[in-house]
C-alpha cells in the first residue's frame, strides 16, 4: 500500500532547500554519508538541497531527523556513538524499506512481509555513523556490482525511475515532475538498490583518491584508468565512430588535466569528464572533418548493427537522454541536468527514443514494466560497446604529457603575438612623424574666368541707353527739377 504524499508533506514539513544545505553542514555531514544514510545516491542529495525534488514518504521523515528540522532533538557529535546501533523511531511507523542497511557490518537483509505489524526497533530510519568514512563503507560493503562494466559503472535504472518514464509516456511528459519521487516512497528491489549505492561508489572513487593523499599525476591516472573505458564505450554509442569516440576521450581528459584543480574538488568528477566527452563527440563541426565523415564499419551480429543503427537514427539529444539513463544508469534528475534540460524535457525524450528504438527493435517492446525494459536495453547496450575493444586508447602518461604540450604551445604562441602587437607597436611610434603638416599644391593656370578689377565695356545698347539718358535729364516730366531761389 503506497502512502498518500499530500498526507506526508502535511505531516512533515521541511524548511527550504537552502536550510536542508545549512542544517546538513552545520551537524558537520557530507552528501555521502546523507546518501548512504537514506539509501540514496549523492544527486539525490543534491536535488533535494537545491529544490528540484523532495523527498516523501518514509524518507521525508528520516531526512528531516537526519538535518534536524524534524523537531527532533540533533545528536551531538559525543552521542552519536551511542546512537549509531538502533535510533529511536516515532510512534507511528509506516511500511519498512526493502533493504536495512547497516553501517557496522555493512549487511544488506530484506525483511519478510507479514501481517502483523513489524518491530519499531528492526527498522532503522537513519544509519548514524561514529566516523565520516563510515558511511563510505556500508555503502561499499553493498556494492556487489562490479567497477570494470563494458559501457557504464553502473546497473539498469531503479524501478521508480522507470515508473516516472511510464508516467510520461501515459499522460504525457508534462505529469512526470509530480511523480519523479514515486521512487522514494514506493519499494526498491534489492539489485536496484545494489547497482545505487555502486553508482555512489564509482562517482566517488575519483574524489577518494584526491582525499588519500595521493600526487596530482597519480590522481589523474587512478581516474582514467577507472573511466576511459566505459567514456570510449558511451561514445562509441553516442557516435558509431571508433576514431572520433577515442578522440572524444582523449580531449575531455586532455582538459581535464588543464583544469585539474577544479576537477580534483568536483563532485563528481566522472561526470564532468563524462559531460567533456560526450560534448567533444556529438559536436555537429567534428563530423566535417574527411575522417569523420564515414560510419565504421557495423558489427557482424545483426542484434547489435540493429540496436546501433536504431541508436543512429535518434536525433543527438534524445540518444545522448536513452545512452545516459538507459546505458549509464542516471536518473531523470541527474540526466535531465547533464544534458541541460528540464526533468520534463529528458522523460519526453526518454519516452520518445524508447518507443523508437522498439519500433526497429520488437523484442524491446516485449517487456510489461519500465524496469523491464530498462534492464533489458542496459544489457542490450552493454552487448552492443563490448564490441569495440578500448584497448586503443593511449595511456595516461601521454594524455598528460600532451595536454602539457599543448599548455606549452598555446602559452607561447600567445606570448609571441603579444610581443609582436607590441613590438609593432612601439616600431609605429618610433617612425611615425610627431607633427602632420599638409604639403602644399603645385600652382596651376586657370582658364575661362575674368580678371577681377575694373569697369567692364559698355556695350552698343548700354552706350545709346547712356546717351539717352544725358539727353533728357532735365526735360522729363517725371523729374522734379530744382529752382534757384
Amino acid at each position: 500500500m503506497t502512502q498518500s504524499t499530500s498526507g506526508t508533506a502535511t505531516a512533515s514539513p521541511l524548511p527550504s532547500p537552502k536550510e536542508r544545505r545549512r542544517l546538513r553542514e552545520a551537524k558537520s555531514l557530507s552528501e555521502e554519508q546523507v546518501a548512504a544514510a537514506m539509501g540514496v545516491t549523492r544527486a539525490t542529495v543534491r536535488a533535494w538541497e537545491t529544490g528540484r525534488t523532495s523527498p516523501r514518504g518514509r524518507k521525508r521523515e528520516a531526512y528531516a531527523r537526519l538535518i534536524g528540522a524534524g523537531g527532533a532533538p540533533t545528536p551531538t557529535p559525543a552521542k552519536r556513538k551511542t546512537q549509531n546501533a538502533t535510533p529511536k523511531p516515532p510512534a507511528k511507523r509506516p511500511k519498512p524499506p526493502p533493504v536495512l542497511i547497516d553501517a557496522k557490518s555493512g549487511s544488506s537483509t530484506t525483511p519478510e512481509p507479514s501481517a502483523a505489524p513489524p518491530e519499531p526497533a528492526a527498522v532503522p530510519a537513519v544509519v548514524h555513523v561514529a566516523e565520516p568514512v563510515a558511511a563510505a563503507e556500508a555503502v561499499a560493503a553493498v556494492t556487489a556490482v562490479a567497477v570494470a562494466g563494458p559501457v557504464v559503472a553502473a546497473g539498469p535504472v531503479v524501478a521508480a525511475e522507470s515508473a516516472a518514464v511510464a508516467m510520461a509516456g501515459s499522460v504525457g511528459a508534462d505529469k512526470v515532475i509530480e511523480t519523479s519521487g514515486i521512487g522514494e516512497t514506493s519499494g526498491i528491489d534489492e539489485t536496484s538498490r545494489i547497482d545505487e549505492t555502486s553508482r555512489v561508489r564509482e562517482n566517488s572513487e575519483s574524489s577518494e583518491t584526491v582525499e588519500a593523499g595521493l600526487s596530482p599525476a597519480e590522481a589523474f591516472d587512478a581516474l582514467y584508468g577507472h573511466a576511459a573505458a566505459a567514456l570510449f564505450h558511451q561514445s562509441y554509442l553516442l557516435t558509431g565512430r571508433r576514431a572520433l569516440s577515442r578522440e572524444a576521450v582523449t580531449k575531455a581528459f586532455e582538459l581535464a588535466w588543464q583544469r585539474w584543480p577544479e576537477v580534483a574538488v568536483d563532485r563528481d568528477p566522472v561526470g564532468w569528464v563524462r559531460a567533456a566527452a560526450h560534448e567533444h563527440a556529438m559536436s555537429p563541426w567534428r563530423r566535417l572533418r574527411g575522417e569523420h565523415r564515414r560510419l565504421d564499419p557495423p558489427p557482424e551480429a545483426p542484434g547489435p548493427r540493429a540496436l546501433l543503427d536504431a541508436l543512429l537514427a535518434l536525433p543527438p539529444s534524445y540518444r545522448r537522454t536513452l545512452v545516459l539513463h538507459d546505458g549509464v544508469g542516471l536518473g531523470l534528475p541527474e540526466t535531465a541536468a547533464e544534458t541541460e534540460a528540464s526533468t520534463r524535457a529528458a522523460a519526453g525524450r526518454l519516452v520518445t527514443a524508447r518507443a523508437a528504438v522498439a519500433e526497429r527493435l520488437p523484442e524491446i517492446a516485449e517487456p510489461e514494466s519500465p524496469a523491464e525494459q530498462s534492464a533489458l536495453l542496459h544489457e542490450r547496450l552493454g552487448t552492443l560497446a563490448r564490441t569495440q575493444p578500448a584497448s586503443s586508447l593511449p595511456v595516461p602518461e601521454l594524455i598528460r604529457t600532451g595536454s602539457e604540450r599543448k599548455a606549452q604551445l598555446w602559452a607561447r604562441a600567445a606570448i609571441a603575438f603579444t610581443v609582436l602587437i607590441v613590438g609593432l607597436t612601439l616600431i609605429t611610434l618610433a617612425t611615425a612623424p610627431r607633427k602632420y603638416e599638409t604639403p602644399l599644391s603645385p600652382a596651376q593656370q586657370v582658364g575661362g574666368v575674368p580678371p577681377v578689377g575694373g569697369p567692364q565695356k559698355l556695350t552698343p545698347q548700354d552706350v545709346k541707353l547712356r546717351k539717352k539718358l544725358g539727353d533728357e535729364l532735365v526735360h522729363g516730366p517725371a523729374r522734379l527739377v530744382p529752382e534757384a531761389g
